[in-house]
This record gives structure tokens, sequence and C-alpha cells, in this order.
């Protein structure tokens, strides 16, 4: 059976995962598409999809089964609302929302529909060496984990576009949802240090230094550089009582000439994570099939976003900032 998914927000994330959704995967179809540009979302359209002036109107289409939100972060919370009230599967990238008032609005919602609808769009829980270091972990034989170290590099941000407050709201939630994943743990607090800036950078809070502590006691250190010039670059090392694992570099061609032995490096999120987005919405599409959701849930979405918030805190008051959740309801327990 093909599931027929709308589309809401055909910006550069949006148009990846329509391209993946018609050309890539399969028992899916692209019926619909919703943008606030319309003549954006007009040519984004596949052939044979309608576009619909409002995602209100896409979301209550019958034709349309489940859902895909790419739009901007401060939109998400009316859009899945709205699929819930309307029973729909809905794929939401990431931030799920941008306050944690909303982030309980949504869960509340779901959580008296009584199922899962919501999928948040962390796709490192879908990358084969995130899994494969989460299986070296969970194992056991390294004994428990001390310290984990997650790197996050761009090699450039768009002038402009990017502010300082973006790798903790934006980039960080996806180091602190793998944080969590990996070791199955709870952030209780966030410090932040902002070492010297990078001259590439221009006025731009580059790089940053977070450091999440879990409720275990185990600390994670992430390295946010967002100008760091040379490419893509993506590490994970945990520490553990009898030894250390880590994400492999990329496989890539070895090139050995008379400037030495070199391996390419990932230009941007897409190259460095497109099996992951693939197999992130092969397993979206087959839980949707059947009415429900799998995967990073709207507690986690709702844990990232408190994440965020404590790391803006600490930011202006140079101190730990706590995260505190509220209790973590049934729904969210599997």
């Amino acid at each position: 059976m093909t599931l027929r998914v709308g589309v809401i927000g055909t910006g550069m994330i949006g148009q990846d995962h329509i391209r993946r959704l018609t050309k890539v995967l399969q028992d899916v179809e692209v019926v619909a598409v919703s943008d606030i540009d319309q003549a954006r979302a007009s040519q984004a359209a596949p052939a044979g999809a309608e576009v619909f002036d409002t995602p209100q109107a896409l979301i209550r289409a019958d034709m349309v089964e489940a859902v895909v939100i790419c739009s901007w972060g401060a939109a998400h919370e009316e859009q899945l609302l709205d699929c819930i009230a309307a029973g729909k599967p809905v794929f939401c990238e990431k931030p799920m929302v941008t306050s944690e008032a909303a982030a309980l609005k949504v869960i509340e919602a779901e959580v008296a529909l009584g199922r899962r609808l919501i999928q948040v769009g962390f796709m490192r829980r879908f990358d084969a060496d995130y899994r494969n270091l989460k299986a070296v972990i969970d194992e056991g034989y390294l004994g428990a984990p001390l310290m984990y170290r997650s790197v996050h590099r761009n090699a450039s941000v768009p002038e402009g576009l990017y502010t300082s407050e973006m790798p903790l709201n934006d980039t960080l939630v996806h180091d602190a949802d793998i944080s969590r994943w990996l070791l199955s743990d709870e952030i209780v607090g966030v410090e932040v240090r902002i070492p010297k800036r990078s001259s590439r950078g221009g006025e731009l809070r580059d790089p940053t230094l977070v450091l999440l502590r879990m409720a275990s006691g185990v600390i994670v250190d992430v390295e946010i550089s967002v100008n760091i010039d040379y490419g893509y670059d993506i590490r994970g090392e945990v520490s553990c009582e009898n030894g250390v694992a880590a994400l492999p570099n990329r496989p890539a061609t070895v090139i050995s000439d008379r400037h030495g032995i070199r391996q390419r490096i990932p230009v941007d999120w897409r190259e460095r994570f497109i099996e992951a987005y693939d197999q992130e919405f092969r397993e979206w599409i087959a839980a949707a099939r059947d009415g429900g959701a799998t995967g990073p849930s709207a507690w986690d979405g709702y844990v990232s976003t408190l994440t965020a918030d404590a790391a803006l805190r600490a930011v202006t008051s140079g101190h730990y900032e706590a995260v505190n959740t509220i209790s973590k309801p049934a729904l969210y327990e599997a």
C-alpha cells in the first residue's frame, strides 16, 4: 500500500525530502505541497501533486494520509496540533517547536489522543555509524560510560542568516538528542563556555563549548564550530571504564600524492547523513502506514528544546543551568 504524503515547507530541506520521497524510497507518494512562497511550492511539487494555499488545508485534505513538516520552526506548533487533531502521522524536522510552552501543548495533545503520531527529525539515530557505537555501549564490555565527546563542525554558515543563538537553539539539539540516545540517559543541566572567537565568523559567537551533565553523572562535552573552513566534520567518542569507542572517519577514497595521504571530507550535512535521512524515512513510512510513529518522539523534541533554553540561559549567567522536565508520560516510555 502506498502512503500518500503532504509536504509543508519547500525550502532546502523540504526539496531534499521531496526528492527522497519521489526518487529514492518506495511505497510512498507526495500528493500535496504547501509553502508560504506559492511560486516555490509550485516549482518543487512533483508531477500530479496539488499545491495548497495553507498548511491547514493540506493537513485536512482527504488525499493526504501523513504529513512531513519542513517549515520554519516557529510554525511547527500550530501545524503539529492540526496533524494531531486530524489523526495523521507526521514527520517534523527539528526543532520540533521553539519554546517549552509549545512543546507541552504538543505533548498534551498527543497524550490526550492516546497514541504517538509524531516523529522528530533527529536523523543521527538512523546513521549506521551511530547505531554501531550505541551497540558497543549497550553491550557493556567496555564498562560504564564516563564521558562522551560530541563534535559538530561546519565549513561555513550563511552570513547574516546564522545568529549567535543558533549554535545553541538549532545545532546543539542534535548533539543533545544523540547523547541521550547513545547513553540511555537524561540531561539534568548545562554549562556553556565561549573560547576565543574565530576571525572567520565576524561577530558570531563561534566556536562554542557546551557541557551537558547527565543524570548518571556522565559529562558530555560538545564542540560547535560553524566556520571551520575545511568541511563538515561530525565526531563522537565515548570514554568508558575499560576502553574507548569512537565513530569512524566516513569511508572515502584514500589519496596518496606529493602532498601526503588524505581522505576527502564531506561538504555538508546532506552528504554526511544522506543514508541516515533515507533510513529515517523508510522507518517513518512503515510506521505511518500503520497509523503511528517510531524513533525520536515529541518527548525527545521537548527535552531538546529545554536543553537549548538552558544553554541560552547559561551563556548569559555564566553558570550551570538546570534542565527540569515534567514527569514523562507513559506514552513515551516504550
